[in-house]
């Protein structure tokens, strides 16, 4: 029997400020700087063992590595901001090939992710079936 994939999430970041081959250096890190309302919401959602897909913005605008949560959500001590929150990261891997934001908009089956709904958004929830479709686009040869 075919296992059920599972969704996850998307944090988006700047590569200049903290890229995934930072991330994959560190070995772990503490996620921060989230500001928007709905994008905290979502950050506070999360749980030790999910899985995330981490999203260069900027030039790049690709998803290029997966991650995976390793502790909280909780209240960031380091920001005067009493709704700030964090959650501590690991690297999975990097994805073999990126998958562009110009693929993920020119594709009818992720038309509804949230990346693409609320572009500004810096972490967003992906849906089993979306993860899916993302790792089908990583892997089509291009």
């Amino acid at each position: 029997m075919a296992k059920k994939p599972a969704g996850g999430w998307l944090f988006k970041e700047e590569p200049d400020h903290y890229s995934f081959a930072d991330l994959q250096r560190d070995g772990e890190t503490w996620w921060h700087g989230v500001t928007n309302a709905l994008a905290r919401q979502n950050l506070r959602k999360t749980k030790p063992g999910d899985r995330v897909l981490y999203y260069h913005t900027g030039k790049e605008k690709a998803i290029v590595g997966e991650m995976r949560i390793l502790e909280g959500p909780k209240a960031d001590s380091d920001s005067d901001d009493p709704k700030a929150v964090v959650v501590k990261v690991a690297p999975v891997r990097r994805w073999s090939r990126p998958v562009a934001l110009s693929q993920i908009k020119a594709d009818k089956q992720l038309a509804g992710f949230d990346l693409v709904r609320i572009s500004r958004l810096s972490v967003v929830a992906v849906s089993p079936a979306q993860w899916q479709r993302l790792e089908e686009l990583r892997d089509e040869s291009g």
